[in-house]
């Protein structure tokens, strides 16, 4: 009688969890400008969006940017977002200082739900654009783009995806088709998927990066 009360217990808490799930449990959260690198002892302004289910604005959360580096051999930095702009949209001001890799992690205030960056460098100096490839910039863009929340892909792990949307790992699309997707969801929806992709209004740039990280050293699938 006892394992079965556990079993049953076991059912009722996995129902709990599906239902907290569908019903309003985790957000996406969208960088704004990523940037690609940071500028020690100079204050960096980090804008992000916060979707219930990657859509509906969330108003009212106090998210917090927590930045840590690579050697981990001080405190972390914290800064406090507050809302502006449009609903849902926050901005955090961060000043790393040393130079080094860190990373940051969005906390949206809203539940658990949370991303972690790919390592930005700091340098004393100004860093120029454009040294990276494509590809990697395309990396960084499917987590702070909030894409790593509903996709998993193996080259982009760290953060524990939702899974609502295609396992993208073993995926490649034309790259034309990808690209009007990425510009306009709408275009397309996976059959049996509960939520449709939002449309995070991305740069033509940061769709071109994304396609070519998605599309990186594998067959492009003519689907």
């Amino acid at each position: 009688m006892r394992k079965r009360v556990l079993q049953l217990g076991g059912v009722t808490i996995a129902a709990l969890a599906a239902a907290a799930f569908s019903f309003g449990g985790w957000a996406v959260i969208t960088v704004d400008d990523l940037p690609q690198a940071l500028t020690v002892g100079h204050p960096t302004s980090i804008g992000f969006m916060v979707r219930q289910h990657g859509h509906a604005p969330l108003n009212g959360l106090t998210p917090t940017i927590v930045a840590s580096d690579d050697k981990h051999d001080a405190s972390d930095v914290t800064a406090s977002a507050k809302p502006t702009g449009p609903a849902g949209h926050y901005v955090a001001t961060l000043v790393v200082p040393r130079s080094g890799d860190w990373t940051l992690t969005i906390n949206s205030g809203f539940g658990g739900s949370h991303v972690t960056l790919i390592p930005i460098p700091a340098a004393v100096t100004t860093h120029r654009p454009g040294d990276n490839a494509s590809a990697d910039v395309g990396r960084r863009l499917f987590v702070a783009k909030g894409c790593v929340t509903c996709h998993v892909h193996d080259a982009a792990a760290g953060n524990n995806s939702l899974a609502v949307g295609p396992n993208l790992s073993p995926r490649r699309y034309q790259a034309d088709y990808l690209a009007k997707l990425l510009e306009d969801p709408t275009t397309a929806r996976t059959p049996g998927q509960q939520f449709a992709m939002p449309n995070l209004s991305l740069t033509s740039a940061e769709i071109a990066a994304l396609v070519a990280f998605i599309n990186l050293d594998r067959q492009v699938s003519m689907k």
